[in-house]
């Protein structure tokens, strides 16, 4: 009844005009990008974070979740239409997806993904709904020494989840922690790595480092590449699966949402490899193995079932716990933080209009993004045919706008220009941004956590260990850690983020 009372409470606030509207063009924006290849929902809510500034907070994040998964519907489509991935999360779905429409299917391939995102994104906002209550109330009996803990875990967790080196991956999460150091210690009021620079004494700009990193470094690399597009040009005919269709995409949507509501909690989890564990399921489980590769619509329906319901689930451990658990929760995190809202489980009691208008504004999302993709797919289709020599020059421009907006600095521009080389040398170097980003996000939450746990045990390292819950969490760590050295593992690993 109490979880009755709150979703209309969130409805209430999900239903007026403004949040109508920026849920609309979150999801507008968001299909966008997924259609475009080589932007992603994390470059482009970095590009849009200085934006949020003039929103109410409701708007600002019900306007940021719909980038998200709105994301996960356009790349979809491109990956169908001309064989190219347009997000991440839709690498997989090229490989049956782009056979389907070849062979005059197109229509079917693209209500197949419509069909199964809808379903996975209103299920797993379910969970989310139903799910956020009581793991708040958990969090609430969680002291600074289990918070530590389960950062340790969070952060242990995004470097086995990062895809690529393990040694790359810790790497940059050391990377991302060191940033996170520079400023002035709260405790002592001494300026740490800040080099006598009086920009740096209130520490790194995130919405700098998050755009240099991502968004600038994401347009330098996507435009030495040449561009192949190999466009379905035959006209999309009819959308509506044969009887025999639904009889085998009804037990992959089903195997995918439960998947990737699963894998969207984990820490350096999310939408990517959501999709690509459930396309390996779905070659393991079905009885047309021999057509994989050549149009099967499991090959479709499951991974595109997946990534919509991740998406939605990885707000979970942001909203009752404050923890993200990828690059885009970071970036969430960083919105909270902008409107002066501490993600966690007080949120949900200090600000329950925000926390279940936002849950609320997912299921009208999810309606809205169906409208948006299966009656627009022309529309979409002619936006390819835009030269990205063209498409880029204007959004770096726009990006040099916001990041510079943010505090009225240059030099905020020109940091994140740095951090724009620096993130093309780590795309040259295969070095995945992620890690860095959650690492430069909870680097400062663990360190004050940390010092308020030895300062309440009166300098006792023992409390970390003596407590039940943090004992419980660093054990997990551990164990998360030697798993994955062992041989078997890491191989099935590195076969699992092959993207070939």
């Amino acid at each position: 009844m109490e979880l009755m009372n709150n979703l209309m409470l969130g409805f209430g606030a999900a239903f007026t005009y403004t949040n109508l509207l920026y849920a609309f063009m979150g999801c507008l924006l968001g299909t966008l990008i997924g259609v475009l290849p080589g932007l992603g929902p994390v470059a482009t809510i970095a590009m849009l974070l200085p934006a949020t500034y003039a929103l109410p907070p409701e708007s600002a994040l019900i306007m940021l979740a719909g980038i998200y998964y709105g994301a996960q519907y356009g790349g979809s489509t491109t990956a169908i239409l001309v064989n190219l991935p347009g997000e991440s999360s839709s690498v997989v779905t090229v490989i049956d997806g782009y056979q389907m429409a070849r062979r005059g299917r197109a229509g079917v391939a693209l209500a197949t993904a419509g069909i199964g995102s809808f379903f996975a994104g209103c299920v797993a906002t379910l969970i989310l709904a139903a799910f956020a209550a009581p793991l708040a109330e958990v969090a609430f009996k969680f002291g600074p020494a289990e918070y530590f803990s389960l950062m340790v875990l969070g952060l242990i967790g995004a470097v086995v989840l990062a895809s690529g080196s393990l040694v790359k991956a810790i790497g940059m999460i050391v990377f991302g922690l060191l940033l996170g150091m520079v400023g002035t210690d709260v405790n002592s009021g001494a300026a740490r790595f800040s080099f006598d620079v009086a920009e740096l004494t209130d520490g790194l700009d995130f919405v700098a480092l998050a755009m240099g990193v991502f968004g600038f470094a994401e347009i330098v690399a996507n435009l030495e590449q040449k561009e192949k597009r190999e466009t379905f040009t035959n006209a999309v005919t009819s959308l509506m699966p044969k009887k025999e269709d639904f009889k085998r995409m009804t037990p992959a949507i089903l195997r995918g949402t439960a998947l990737g509501s699963a894998l969207g909690i984990l820490p350096g989890g999310g939408a990517a490899l959501a999709s690509f564990a459930a396309y390996a399921l779905e070659k393991k489980t079905s009885k047309y193995v021999h057509e994989f590769g050549k149009g099967a619509i499991e090959g479709v329906a499951g991974p595109e079932a997946a990534n919509n319901a991740a998406a939605q689930t990885s707000f979970i451990p942001l909203l009752t716990l404050g923890i993200p658990p990828n690059a885009v929760m970071a970036l969430m995190v960083g919105a909270m933080t902008i409107h002066n809202i501490q993600p966690g489980p007080q949120v949900m009691t200090s600000n329950p209009t925000l926390f279940w208008g936002l849950i609320a504004s997912m299921w009208i999302g999810n309606l809205m993004l169906i409208i948006l993709n299966l009656p627009l797919i022309g529309i979409w289709v002619k936006l390819l045919t835009v030269p990205y020599r063209l498409l880029y020059p204007a959004i770096l421009v726009f990006c040099a706008i916001g990041v510079y907006s943010v505090n009225n600095s240059t030099f905020s521009v020109f940091m994140a220009a740095g951090f724009g080389l620096l993130g093309y040398l780590f795309y040259k170097l295969r070095m995945e941004p992620a890690p860095l980003l959650l690492g430069f996000v909870l680097g400062p939450m663990m360190e004050e956590n940390f010092r308020r746990a030895l300062l309440l045990s009166r300098g006792e390292f023992s409390v970390f260990v003596t407590r039940p819950l943090s004992l419980g969490l660093l054990i997990a760590a551990a164990v998360l850690v030697a798993v994955v050295t062992l041989p078997s593992i890491k191989k099935k690993r590195e076969e699992a983020f092959q993207e070939e």
